[in-house]
């Protein structure tokens, strides 16, 4: 099984420590986004690095549409690597989409996961009411319609803008490459089951220790829904940090690790 669960979502272990910390990468990226953060976990802790099936070094033949039409078919994946892998508590780090995959598997499988770190997480995308998402639905329409009418020119767009880091444009050819090495269907299905899903319910539930990492200045995810992530989940810290972009852990790793360790440290990990 371990065997299995290694070809298909392209798993890798590191490290020894007192915890497991698996660290899951968000919409057109792969476990090499975690570069920068990850080795200096696996000199205290042992890390599980892996990717989600349809993306970087995982089984692409593993795809099932019909599984994977909701996040819960990821999450059902991350139960089993948590369980494969995990020696001692469990530490889920999701960037972005990921994070609400890690929730989805917390409550699907009750007591498996210790803590959650949460980097630039959103539980919804599209506006509703009092509820800032960041995008109107006409916004996310058209985000849809042009990425799967021509994806190559969507990323080329989209993946410096979702970087940010303007001091760092080499991030944002980097994400722009990754976006491009993603299969075309699978990224026009991923991102349809991503921006249009709707978890609020589901965070509103989580009783685990989580950090919500967020940037200031995010156009994926913006303050106001790591605010109201931190109203809603009745264990939460919220830490902003000063950072353009959506992947701190890429464009601001130093101060990403600052904000994880010292929730680590302060919840005993």
């Amino acid at each position: 099984m371990t065997a299995q669960l290694q070809h298909r979502n392209n798993v890798h272990v590191a490290g020894s420590g007192p915890a497991t910390l698996f660290f899951a990468h968000g919409f057109g990226c792969d476990q090499n986004m975690w570069r920068l953060l990850e080795p200096e976990y696996r000199k205290r802790y042992r890390t599980v690095l892996f990717d989600l099936v349809g993306s970087g070094g995982s089984d692409l033949k593993a795809f099932d549409p019909d599984k994977y039409a909701s996040l819960d078919g990821h999450a059902a994946d991350v139960i089993e690597i948590v369980k494969a892998y995990g020696e001692g508590p469990a530490i889920f780090v999701g960037h972005s989409v990921s994070a609400m995959i890690g929730v989805l598997a917390d409550l699907a499988s009750p007591g498996l996961i210790a803590a959650h770190v949460m980097v630039g997480p959103s539980p919804c995308y599209i506006n509703d009411g009092d509820y800032v998402g960041g995008f109107e639905r006409a916004d996310i329409d058209s985000l849809l319609h042009t990425l799967e009418s021509n994806y190559l020119g969507w990323s080329s767009t989209m993946a410096p803008a979702i970087m940010g880091a303007p001091e760092q444009p080499a991030l944002g050819v980097e994400l722009t490459n990754s976006f491009c090495r993603t299969d075309p269907e699978i990224a026009k299905h991923f991102a349809r089951v991503t921006f249009l899903s709707d978890h609020r319910d589901a965070i509103a539930e989580l009783r685990t220790p989580s950090l919500i990492l967020q940037c200031d200045d995010d156009l994926i995810a913006p303050v106001a829904v790591g605010e109201y992530m931190h109203k809603v989940m009745p264990d939460s810290v919220l830490t902003i940090i000063d950072n353009v972009g959506h992947c701190p852990h890429l464009s601001q790793p130093s101060a990403s690790n600052d904000a994880i360790a010292s929730f680590l440290s302060q919840r005993g990990y």
